[in-house]
């Protein structure tokens, strides 16, 4: 008799993942969660406080920055990086997190490793206040290779309908304040890759996989604390594309521009070594975070507050630079 199995799929080693992954889980699960895992939906109930709450959602995955956790077999971090690709992305709105659903793909389940790969999601869950209410592992021989996964996410945020930030009350004078980034997080890999062939070369004292396999920055606790304080005006996650393509985003009157001074601070040394391997800088900045991971426009007169708030939580930032009109660009880096 033939069986799943013989084609490729382990039920028995799905069953041990799930047993694995239902602990990683319950670590993040709020009181407004209503069901635990093993349903066929996960359930959450609109928390009180709201007049007229609005979900905002966004989905996203961790790209070929998962070749270096093959390469170098460690699975554990890479969830952090999907949860923060999303929840950063809804915060840029004002949104807080209230669930996420991940969605992990293999070409043969190995439960210990699948299991690695949700605590990463439910460390960033818990980085993000975010409940992990369901998910998805689907193992699929001959679609992908042995011991190769992919893995995204979706989360779901709130946020009050009049307290949505959507870009519309920025003015020209309006200051720019990035905060930095833990390190190339989570974008730009094919070209990491490309320039980076040997793993265990040493970086500052530790392997340059390690140094690239640093997780993605989780902004929500800081910004949200923010929001209750000074008036935001828009954000900007920057991701894939650099300053020069997020930045922008923020913006929902075509003509301003974003002028950013890069002197304004220390670009971290690993994107200084990737530019050493042959890209040129202008490059760099359309393709990199090159050390600002999260950029918050405000009034000048809130810049303090903006300082204070980020330092408590051990993040540093810096005036970046400033929001006029110009006509035909979106960035100015000068």
């Amino acid at each position: 008799m033939i069986t799943y199995k013989d084609a490729g799929v382990n039920i028995e080693e799905g069953y041990k993942s799930v047993s694995l992954i239902k602990e990683y889980a319950a670590k993040t699960l709020s009181k407004h969660v209503l069901n635990g895992l093993g349903s066929f939906a996960g359930m959450i109930e609109i928390p009180e406080g709201y007049k007229k709450p609005v979900l905002v959602s966004g989905t996203d995955g961790v790209g070929t920055k998962l070749k270096i956790a093959f390469d170098t077999n460690k699975y554990d971090t890479v969830g952090i990086d999907c949860v923060a690709m999303c929840v950063n992305d809804i915060l840029c709105h004002g949104a807080k997190p209230l669930f996420f659903l991940d969605y992990i793909a293999c070409g043969e389940l190995v439960a210990e490793v699948s299991s690695d790969l949700v605590k990463g999601v439910s460390d960033g869950c818990i980085l993000s206040d975010c409940s992990l209410i369901g998910g998805e592992t689907a193992e699929m021989p001959g679609f992908y290779k042995k011991g190769e996964y992919d893995i995204a996410g979706f989360a779901v945020g709130i946020v009050d309908k009049d307290k949505i930030i959507n870009g519309s009350r920025i003015e020209d004078g309006d200051i720019l304040i990035g905060v930095e980034s833990s390190g190339v997080h989570s974008n730009g890999y094919s070209l990491v890759r490309k320039l980076v062939t040997d793993l265990n070369e040493d970086f500052n004292g530790d392997k340059i996989g390690n140094v690239l396999l640093t997780p993605t920055r989780i902004y929500v606790k800081p910004v949200l604390e923010l929001l209750d304080k000074v008036d935001v005006k828009g954000m900007a996650h920057i991701t894939g594309g650099g300053f020069i393509e997020n930045v922008p985003r923020m913006f929902s009157d075509k003509s301003k521009r974003a002028v950013i001074n890069k002197n304004s601070y220390e670009v971290p040394e690993i994107f200084k070594y990737l530019m050493s391997k042959g890209v040129s800088e202008d490059h760099m900045y359309n393709t990199f975070n090159m050390g600002i991971g999260f950029v918050i426009c405000i009034d000048k007169k809130d810049k303090q507050a903006v300082f204070e708030t980020m330092e408590k939580y051990n993040f540093k930032c810096h005036e970046i630079g400033y929001v006029d009109s110009y006509e035909g660009e979106d960035v100015c880096l000068r």
